[in-house]
């Protein structure tokens, strides 16, 4: 089978678990004697573009010429039998699955984040859950408040061209969910559930866990949106010692929140920015991991390093982290009173759950199961639409 993965990836300032995903994915892929013919652009190539280049630059979104160019020589010289779309913006933009069709070819889609109806992908803004653009033609409220890149320019365009591209989306054959909240937000937006799948990402084996450790963990972006200030003002409400350790990990804007309240409490420790060794390390020395987000997480991966580690999670019922966590751990609202409530709990309850966090790993996260899952929907495109493949 042939393969097409496409994939505009972030830049490497921003980092991205998107990138990592689809990297993760090529390799399981090319494992599993599947032959991907990558198809990447990235956000980097942007500042050496041409001057010419540059100047079309903001209508990429709704059609970049060089890539329906670059994807229909690549469709003609391998004649694929899906093309397997991941993140379309800028430089690709959503005119590929057009292009695609247009030579017989099937398009999956993975859905990372919520951008078929929001310019900045997260439903979030100034501090808050944002679904102000969700039944609008046109994503007004997204222009006004700047959400795509700071820019009320950019933020037009990408409302124009989620307009644009409402109908070319429809006509996607078959769309990769990531979570079951993710699936909803597809159906709402219109998408037939007989054309949804639910797969989530993956992580590798790190192999059996090792004896629980001792206190919380939380690992990711210091941001306001992952919710390291709402785990914060739960933990404080606790006395100094109480809870064990908190461990916080990772590099953001309010890193100077978290070195401030590591300095005013000898129970919460500032780790950085860590490796995968590190990670690994933080992980085996703690008991429970927090995932607090504040925003619709779609998927965030710490979640699933922690089950393959055999931790349990704590994490708030937004987004995809219900659906992640399920039996393996505790999910409350996104206030610090019920966070701070559930802390005390999730200690006592951490040694078990740590098996179930493992088994849930093991029969629904590991890289061969979701592989398995990802050739199935594959299969099922070349079955249904068997005039359409290796055309």
């Amino acid at each position: 089978m042939k393969v097409v993965v496409a994939h505009n990836r972030y830049r490497q300032a921003q980092p991205s678990g998107e990138n990592t995903v689809v990297d993760q994915e090529i390799a399981q892929l090319t494992a599993a004697g599947v032959h991907v013919l990558p198809f990447l652009r990235s956000s980097d190539e942007i500042p050496s573009m041409s001057p010419a280049a540059k100047a079309l630059l903001p209508l990429s979104p709704v059609y970049s010429p060089r890539a329906q160019h670059d994807l229909t020589d690549l469709i003609r010289e391998h004649r694929p039998d899906v093309v397997h779309l991941h993140n379309p913006y800028p430089l690709i933009s959503p005119w590929v699955v057009r292009t695609a069709h247009r030579h017989g070819v099937p398009v999956v889609q993975t859905v990372h984040n919520y951008r078929q109806v929001c310019a900045s992908g997260i439903y979030y803004r100034d501090g808050h859950v944002c679904h102000d653009c969700r039944g609008r033609f046109i994503g007004v409220p997204a222009v006004v408040h700047r959400c795509y890149r700071g820019s009320r320019a950019q933020s037009a365009v990408m409302a124009t061209a989620l307009a644009v591209h409402r109908p070319t989306w429809r006509t996607v054959d078959r769309y990769i969910a990531l979570t079951s909240s993710i699936s909803d937000h597809l159906q709402e937006y219109g998408i037939p559930k007989d054309r949804i799948v639910v797969k989530p990402n993956s992580v590798p084996d790190p192999g059996p866990p090792g004896p629980l450790g001792d206190g919380f963990l939380f690992l990711g972006r210091l941001s306001p949106e992952k919710g390291i200030g709402l785990l914060l003002d739960a933990w404080q409400r606790h006395p100094d010692g109480s809870l064990g350790p908190l461990t916080v990990a990772g590099d953001g804007e309010l890193r100077p929140v978290v070195e401030r309240a590591a300095a005013a409490r000898a129970d919460i420790s500032y780790a950085g920015r860590l490796d995968r060794d590190g990670v690994r390390a933080a992980l085996r020395r703690a008991a429970v991991v927090v995932a607090p987000s504040t925003w619709e997480d779609v998927l965030p991966t710490v979640v699933i390093e922690a089950l393959a580690n055999g931790r349990p999670v704590l994490g708030t019922a937004l987004g995809g982290i219900p659906y992640l966590v399920g039996d393996a751990g505790w999910v409350v609202p996104g206030d610090a009173s019920s966070l701070a409530d559930a802390l005390p709990v999730a200690r006592a309850g951490a040694a078990a759950l740590s098996a179930v966090a493992r088994r849930r790993y093991e029969t629904t996260f590991h890289p061969d199961v979701v592989t398995r899952q990802l050739l199935a929907v594959y299969d099922s495109l070349s079955r249904t639409f068997p005039e359409r493949t290796g055309s």
